[in-house]
């Protein structure tokens, strides 16, 4: 294995994939939702960086070629789970998210079934805008946890008529209540049409993917 340091990004973007869902472990929300937006959004940098100083510096290996894809996936599917499992089980959240995760498998698949022959599923420049659509919604779904736990922490104490007072400009909004509320409505709506977006074109190169194995997959008599 050649140590490089795109090799050395990319492995720890792999190794932080678990570490998103081991913040909600060891840490209470808010302070979970921060350091899980944190790390995701660092992973996610570095996939950038891994990949334009492998090219920069002439470093492509093989070792990296497989590493990379499965750090992007596994970022993906374990913060996917974690927002889903934090969430209300809203089906605008769990459809897409289902989609996402079946196509992650099913390609899977059929890479290792096509073995010698999986050169034929490149991945297409589509396909890293699906990545990239993915990895912005889970980022900003992140920071909806985030918007969301400030706003009920600063309603701490208060009754639901006072509250409705303060969203609707009658009493002072000393705790910023209703600049937190705007930035957890806005949050989920974007990060949820991303996702959607996100959950379209996976099926799109998903398809293509099939496509383009379709020959290989025929039996011979």
């Amino acid at each position: 294995m050649t140590w490089t340091l795109p090799n050395t990004l990319t492995l720890l973007r792999l190794l932080a994939a678990p570490g998103v869902a081991v913040m909600f472990l060891y840490f209470s929300r808010p302070y979970a939702d921060w350091f899980a937006l944190v790390l995701f959004i660092s992973a996610a940098i570095t996939d950038w960086f891994d990949g334009y100083l492998a090219r920069l510096w002439k470093q492509e290996t093989k070792m990296g070629a497989m590493l990379d894809p499965i750090a992007d996936k596994a970022m993906v599917v374990i913060a996917l789970m974690v927002i889903v499992g934090y969430s209300s089980m809203s089906p605008w959240l769990v459809l897409p998210t289902t989609v996402i995760l079946f196509r992650e498998v099913f390609v899977s698949g059929l890479r290792e079934y096509l073995g010698d022959t999986a050169g034929t599923l490149k991945v297409t420049k589509l396909a890293k805008w699906k990545t990239t659509a993915q990895m912005v919604a889970i980022a900003i779904l992140f920071a909806q946890g985030v918007f969301e736990h400030y706003l009920g922490m600063s309603a701490w104490g208060m009754d639901q008529q006072l509250v409705d007072q303060i969203m609707l400009g009658e009493v002072e909004d000393t705790q910023g209540l209703r600049w937190k509320f705007t930035g957890m409505i806005w949050s989920g709506r974007i990060g949820l049409w991303l996702l959607w977006i996100a959950a379209a074109l996976t099926l799109i190169t998903g398809a293509d993917y099939m496509r383009k194995a379709m020959p290989h997959l025929k039996e011979s008599r």
